[in-house]
C-alpha cells in the first residue's frame, strides 16, 4: 500500500529557472480519499497551490503560483511516487506550464524527519 503525503513536507533536488520553484520552496502536502493537494512558498515562488487526485503511486494535479514579482503563472503536473533508501518519498514530476510556454521535469524529496 503506498504511503499517504498527509503531513509531508517536500523540497526541490535542484533549483529551476528564474521565477519557478527551487531549493528554497517547501511544499506542504495534504492527502485524502485520493485527494491531494499542498501549499508552497520559498524562493521566487511567494505563495503557490496545487490540487489533484491519487492513484496508487501516480498523481495527476493542476498548480497555480504567484511569483514574488507579481506575476502569476499556472500548469499541469503529473508526479510518481518513490521510495528512497532512507525511508522517505521522492516526486519525479512531468509538468507543463498552462499560462506560459515551456515544460520540463524535477524531482522533489520530503525534508528529512526530525
Amino acid at each position: 500500500m503506498a504511503r499517504s503525503l498527509d503531513g509531508l513536507v517536500f523540497v526541490p533536488v535542484a533549483d529551476q529557472a528564474p521565477g519557478q520553484v527551487g531549493r528554497q520552496t517547501r511544499f506542504a502536502y495534504h492527502e485524502q480519499d485520493g485527494r491531494v493537494w499542498a501549499e508552497y512558498a520559498g524562493g521566487d515562488v511567494a505563495r503557490g497551490y496545487l490540487v489533484g487526485t491519487r492513484a496508487g503511486d501516480s498523481i495527476d494535479f493542476r498548480y497555480v503560483q504567484l511569483r514574488s514579482d507579481g506575476t502569476t503563472a499556472s500548469g499541469h503536473c503529473t508526479s510518481l511516487v518513490t521510495d528512497l533508501p532512507d525511508g522517505r518519498l521522492r516526486l519525479v514530476e512531468t509538468w507543463t506550464w498552462e499560462s506560459q510556454e515551456g515544460s520540463g521535469t524535477s524531482v522533489v524529496e520530503q525534508l528529512p524527519l526530525g
